[in-house]
């Protein structure tokens, strides 16, 4: 009796935590969620080219998803054939439709179920090895992707400071902030080759950041930093070995695409603020959706970019309205579109016997 109790609790426990976090979660954002959704009515007076803008720029986002996924798959990167697998001769990279079913099965799954990204990376995965992908390339791949996002997320404030001291004045139009993001994802790339290049600078910059972590957290020490980094760097070298250059414009093409997009939803009602400013609020409210406390940060996010906008100067129901739009094309829309995607490739892989049944 005691054994089988103690099984349910490890079986069970985990996932029954998780839930009650994320009911506690969606408990604390409830009220921010219905104030944004109050706003719903409101998208009717917005002009039909600016649905098609954000629509268009949110497809490019995903688009360089599937580009980086693509690039990790495709055997030889670095001159090399990729290895066989279980005696299994290495297929050729994934079709542009697989990848884009694959992404964005993951990504429904990953803003619908707890355990989001863990629980969208096993969707993703589980359609490109359905597709003839080997396991270990499409494990190492996805991994490397991972890895090669966070990075340049956690770039991303470092570079806002500079782009804060030096961006127009506020009586500026928002519309600059489109070429803020080109800027952006120009110098994301000049660090990302320049890092994959060098490691050295790796080197330095881990000892560098592990001396000063080590000032407030004592375990931490400058060479543990430089080594996790340099071990996080060979990860991401080893998966784009040879077409570096490819892998970090898709990886930068993917989040400045998606910061245009939230430039074009306040642009759409007339903001004006500074780009700069607004990159921070956006990168802040990317913050928030790492942290799994409910699926895709819903909530937290909508609500952290809209206390930060009305905090960078944007009046507060325009920032209701404006995030509500932005997130409309970034978060809810994909969820009906990927499930879709991911219904699609579940009849057509459905084993002969059952789809007779």
């Amino acid at each position: 009796m005691g054994n089988s109790t103690g099984t349910i609790v490890r079986r069970w426990g985990g996932r029954a935590v998780a839930l009650a976090v994320t009911g506690v979660g969606l408990y604390v954002v409830a009220p921010s969620l219905l104030t944004m959704f109050d706003a719903w009515p409101q998208l009717a007076d917005v002009e039909v080219r600016w649905f098609v803008v954000l629509a268009a720029l949110e497809l490019c986002s995903f688009a360089a998803l599937w580009w980086l996924t693509r690039i990790a798959l495709t055997p030889g990167t670095d001159g090399e054939p990729r290895p066989e697998e279980d005696g299994v001769p290495a297929p050729g990279p994934p079709g542009w439709g697989t990848l884009a079913v694959a992404q964005m099965a993951g990504n429904a799954a990953s803003k619908i179920i707890p355990g989001g990204a863990a629980a969208g990376a096993v969707v993703q995965g589980k359609v490109l090895v359905s597709a003839g992908q080997p396991g270990g390339a499409v494990a190492s791949a996805m991994a490397a992707t991972g890895l090669l996002g966070t990075a340049v997320l956690m770039l991303l404030p470092v570079l806002t400071v500079p782009a804060l001291l030096i961006g127009p004045p506020p009586a500026e139009q928002l519309q600059l902030g489109l070429l803020v993001s080109l800027i952006i994802a120009t110098v994301i790339v000049a660090v990302g080759v320049t890092a994959l290049t060098w490691p050295r600078i790796v080197a330095a910059v881990g000892r560098a950041l592990g001396t000063v972590i080590h000032l407030v957290r004592r375990p931490v020490t400058a060479d543990g930093v430089e080594q996790a980094l340099l071990f996080e760097r060979a990860r991401i070298a080893s998966a784009f070995s040879g077409r570096w250059w490819h892998a970090v414009i898709a990886a930068a093409a993917n989040r400045m695409f998606d910061y245009a997009a939230l430039v074009a939803a306040l642009v759409a009602f007339g903001v004006y603020a500074r780009p700069a400013e607004v990159l921070l609020a956006y990168v802040v409210a990317q913050a928030f959706a790492v942290i799994p406390i409910t699926p895709g940060g819903v909530g937290f996010v909508d609500a952290g970019l809209t206390t930060l906008l009305v905090v960078i100067g944007v009046p507060a129901d325009t920032a209701v309205i404006g995030t509500l739009l932005y997130r409309l094309f970034s978060f809810w829309l994909p969820i009906p579109i990927g499930a879709a995607a991911w219904g699609w490739w579940a009849l057509r892989h459905q084993p002969p016997q059952s789809a007779a049944a």
